[in-house]
């Protein structure tokens, strides 16, 4: 015997232990309600629902027929037609119901079952609103005794949909926060792979989207960003990511009420996790300095992003429409001699002097190469000679004679 009053009773201890909103759980137990009285005193082709009151521990069934029409109902030639065509592997389900589908307006033929549909003019007799396609119900018997076959039913249906809703509402919860930081704690280390508690769920720290040379301990508290999210069969996937350029701007936004609030905007990132990071940034109102809003008073506020980073290094560069002056800030802490752009190839050609060569091209080309990545430009670096000592491209390959890698 199923103890309806049991339900309702649980009902707010079940949503606060799982998380899941009551309507949600309420609507489980309809479903397993609905379920357990078909399996007891329905018939299989039949369409049962249930409505369940927690005030009471009551629950009203109905069945569901669809008002059909002549037209709606397949002929004897079109389900002989059916079954040659399934015996034949030629007809799926799915294939059966778009093929169901003619014309602007959807038909959607059926095999007449008189305990799923009901012809329109039989529908009508109790209301002459109804057109064909439209859902009647018919009350049924409400039975407050439920035979222990349909209890252990009822039972199963419902921990299973609640472990179906569970998954659901995590899945949407962490998908509504992709590309978003969140706080984290790591969980444990396993080989390669580093996984976090994130509350409510449990998050993956893929070695491609860590850091390089950055220790993971149990216990710690870190800012990841929520990379994707994915649905699987135990709960969702969800990765995330510490070495994305998104997390840089992410931790910036955080940081910057200008930037949240839309003043202050990062028009382009590059970045080398662990290293090295370039952000160019403006300001939709002339009078904020895009850049000092993002260092802040005393550098306090870039210093907390750096902190965060485990010390990485971050150069903050002004936007410019002007691409010469773009590319010449984006080569700090150089000063370009002269900027000169083919935009067609989407190339430019950087004047330095030989004083400041080692700093255009940065240890191992890294500072050209993060310029190239934030302005979009291949770019070359040239003495005032006109020797070219460093090319890059914007895919992040450097070559040049003028790259130290000490």
């Amino acid at each position: 015997m199923l103890d309806l009053k049991n339900f309702g009773m649980a009902l707010d201890q079940l949503a606060e232990e799982k998380g899941i909103p009551k309507e949600k759980i309420i609507e489980t137990i309809e479903m397993a309600l609905a379920a357990a009285y078909k399996k007891d005193y329905g018939e299989r082709p039949q369409i049962i629902r249930a409505k369940f009151d927690p005030a009471t521990g009551k629950a009203d069934f109905w069945q569901v027929k669809t008002a059909v029409d002549e037209t709606m109902i397949k002929s004897e030639e079109e389900i002989a037609e059916d079954e040659a065509r399934k015996a034949a592997g030629l007809l799926s389900p799915t294939q059966e119901e778009a093929e169901a589908q003619e014309g602007e307006n959807v038909i959607r033929k059926v095999r007449f079952n008189a305990e799923r549909h009901i012809m329109i003019d039989d529908a009508k007799k109790n209301n002459e609103n109804l057109k064909p396609g439209d859902e009647v119900t018919f009350p049924l018997e409400t039975k407050d005794d439920y035979g222990r076959i349909a209890a252990q039913t009822a039972k199963q249906v419902i921990l299973q949909r609640l472990r179906e809703a569970e998954r659901d509402f995590l899945y949407d919860e962490f998908a509504s926060k992709e590309g978003e930081i969140i706080s984290s704690i790591v969980q444990r280390v396993e080989g390669n792979l580093v996984f976090m508690d994130l509350g409510r769920g449990i998050g993956v720290l893929p070695p491609d989207e860590q850091v390089r040379g950055e220790r993971y301990r149990s216990g710690e508290r870190i800012k990841v960003l929520v990379l994707r999210v994915e649905k699987t069969a135990k709960g969702p996937g969800i990765y995330l990511s510490r070495s994305h350029p998104k997390l840089v701007a992410k931790l910036f936004e955080i940081e910057v009420p200008e930037i949240s609030s839309g003043i202050v905007i990062i028009r382009s990132t590059a970045r080398e996790a662990g290293s090295r990071t370039k952000i160019a940034v403006a300001s939709t109102q002339d009078s904020i300095d895009p850049v000092g809003s993002c260092v802040g008073q005393k550098g306090v506020r870039v210093s907390t992003v750096i902190a965060e980073l485990g010390g990485e290094k971050i150069d903050i560069i002004p936007w410019s429409d002007n691409n010469e002056k773009f590319i010449a800030s984006a080569i700090s802490p150089a000063k370009a001699l002269d900027v000169e752009i083919n935009e067609q190839a989407r190339s430019a050609i950087v004047t330095v002097a030989e004083d400041q060569l080692s700093l255009a091209i940065g240890r191992g080309g890294q500072n050209v190469r993060l310029a190239a990545k934030l302005t979009g430009y291949k770019i070359d670096i040239r003495s005032r000679a006109g020797e070219t000592v460093a090319e890059a491209t914007t895919e992040g390959e450097v070559s040049g004679s003028g790259i130290a890698t000490e």
